[in-house]
């Protein structure tokens, strides 16, 4: 029986569409050169593990591009505005609360921007706890961060599933025996929650 439902919290619960974002901030012929280049970036998965900082990669970023560090600045100025509820997704999460589910996140975030999103949503009391890469300078889907949810709050993984919208995060979670929806589109995730028996 699940006890515990674990949230991944990009595209799960918060819109994240970074190439849409690029396209509103720069002319369109810079779109996929712009998105390329910082979203693609060796500095990006560093941010998400904490490893640097996002004065520090953003610097890097327009070293290797200077000439387009006018679109470059314009992105990182506001970017974490992109990341928007996903109303139908924290209405599931607020009906889970409701009935009696225990509630945790374990997501690849950046410190900056999860300092934003946690300030300005409020959905993020709902949690009983969680896990953020930039602390614990893991990615998913790296074994040791599926331990460290388990050990930290004292899960059960047969009693414990994980949404996630990337396949290979579910994966690695399914091989600590953690039951895993890949979630492709959140307007299907009461019914992939109800494949489980987890009442919404």
């Amino acid at each position: 029986m699940i006890k515990n439902v674990v949230f991944d919290i990009g595209n799960v619960l918060l819109n994240f569409e970074p190439k849409e974002y690029v396209r509103s901030k720069v002319i369109e012929e810079k779109v996929e050169e712009i998105y390329e280049s910082i979203f693609k970036s060796e500095e990006w998965p560093m941010l998400d593990r904490g490893t640097i900082t996002e004065a520090a990669a953003k610097a890097n970023i327009i070293k290797r591009k200077i000439e387009n560090e006018e679109f470059i600045n314009a992105v990182f100025q506001d970017w974490y505005a992109i990341l928007s509820p996903i109303e139908s997704s924290v209405d599931i999460l607020k009906k889970l609360k409701e009935n009696g589910y225990k509630l945790f996140y374990l997501s690849n975030f950046h410190l900056a921007a999860f300092e934003y999103v946690t300030k300005n949503h409020d959905f993020f009391e709902l949690f009983d706890g969680g896990i953020v890469s930039y602390k614990e300078k893991l990615l998913k889907p790296e074994k040791e961060i599926y331990d460290k949810i388990l050990d930290t709050y004292k899960l059960e993984p047969s009693e414990t599933i994980f949404i996630d919208d990337t396949e290979e995060n579910v994966t690695a979670a399914r091989k600590h025996g953690i039951h895993g929806i890949v979630l492709k589109d959140p307007k299907d995730l009461q019914a992939l929650l109800n494949e489980f028996q987890v009442k919404v």
